[in-house]
C-alpha cells in the first residue's frame, strides 16, 4: 500500500504560494528605505508593519532614525544660511555706516577748511590798505611850499579828483571826527587799527559818523571843494595823533602798508 506525505499535502506551490513572514518584512522594509532615499518617507505607524519584528531583529537600518537625521541636517543648513545672511547684512550695514561717517568727516573737514580760509581772507583784508581815490594820482606833494597854506607848507598830499568822486578809508579803523574842519572844509578823521590817524578833507559830502568802524576800501564820503581850496580834489593826511601838526609823509605811509602810489 502506497502512502503520500502528509506534510506536503496542503502546502501551496508556484505562483499561488503565500509569501512567508520573513519575506514580507524584508520587502516592506526595502520599500520604505527606497522611499526615504528619494525624499518621500512614509509613516511607520501602520498596524501591519508594527506587528512585524523590530528592525534590529531583521538587521535593517531604522527608518525613523534616518528621517530624523535628514531633518536635523536640513535644519542645521537652514540655520547656517540664516547666520550667514545675518552676518552679511551686518557687514554691509557696518560698511555703509563707515562710509557715511567718512563722508561726514570729510564734509566737516572741507567746511572747516573753507571757514579757516574765509577767516584768513577777512583778516588779510582788514589788515590791507588801499588808495583813498581809486585810479587817481598825487597832484600836490607833501611839504610843498606856498602862501596858500597857513603853516607855510603842505601838511598832506592832494589826489586829483572831480567833485563827487568816491573817497575810501585807506584801512580799518574807527571814525573820530566827521564834520566841518575849518580850512579843511568837510572832513573825516579815522583812528587806524595800528594807532595812526588819517584825514580826508574838502569833501562835498560825508557818509560816516563818529564812533563808526570802517574797513579798507569802504566809502566814507565824496570829494569836493569845501574849505580853503582853489578847485575840487581830495586832501589826504597821515598823522601820529588826531591833532593838526602831527603829520607824517602820506606817500611813505601808504607805501609802507603796500599801497602802490
Amino acid at each position: 500500500m502506497a502512502f503520500s506525505c502528509a506534510s506536503g499535502k496542503n502546502r501551496p506551490s508556484g505562483k499561488h504560494r503565500k509569501p512567508g513572514r520573513f519575506e514580507r518584512t524584508t520587502a516592506r522594509a526595502a520599500g520604505v528605505a527606497a522611499l526615504t532615499a528619494t525624499g518621500v518617507v512614509g509613516t511607520l505607524a501602520s498596524p501591519a508593519l508594527a506587528a512585524e519584528p523590530a528592525a534590529e531583529q531583521t538587521g535593517l537600518m531604522p527608518v525613523v532614525a534616518v528621517e530624523d537625521t535628514i531633518a536635523l541636517q536640513i535644519d542645521a543648513q537652514a540655520a547656517a544660511q540664516e547666520r550667514a545672511a545675518a552676518e552679511a547684512a551686518a557687514r554691509k550695514q557696518a560698511a555703509e555706516e563707515a562710509a557715511r561717517h567718512l563722508a561726514a568727516e570729510k564734509a566737516k573737514e572741507e567746511r572747516e577748511a573753507k571757514e579757516r580760509a574765509a577767516r584768513e581772507a577777512e583778516r588779510k583784508r582788514l589788515l590791507s590798505y588801499v588808495s583813498p581815490i581809486a585810479g587817481s594820482y598825487v597832484s600836490t606833494s607833501y611839504q610843498s611850499g606856498g602862501a596858500v597854506w597857513s603853516s607855510g607848507s603842505h601838511t598832506g598830499i592832494d589826489f586829483h579828483a572831480a567833485s563827487g568822486t568816491s573817497v575810501h578809508a585807506v584801512g580799518a579803523g574807527t571814525v573820530v571826527e566827521a564834520g566841518w574842519g575849518g580850512a579843511y572844509g568837510n572832513n573825516v578823521v579815522i583812528k587806524m587799527n595800528d594807532g595812526t590817524y588819517t584825514q580826508y578833507g574838502h569833501l562835498s559830502s560825508i557818509g560816516v559818523s563818529v564812533g563808526q568802524t570802517v574797513t579798507p576800501g569802504q566809502q566814507i564820503g565824496l570829494s569836493g571843494a569845501t574849505g580853503n581850496v582853489t578847485g575840487a580834489h581830495l586832501h589826504f593826511e597821515a598823522r601820529t595823533t588826531a591833532e593838526y601838526g602831527s603829520d607824517i609823509d602820506p606817500v611813505a605811509y601808504l607805501r609802507s602798508h603796500g599801497v602802490d602810489i
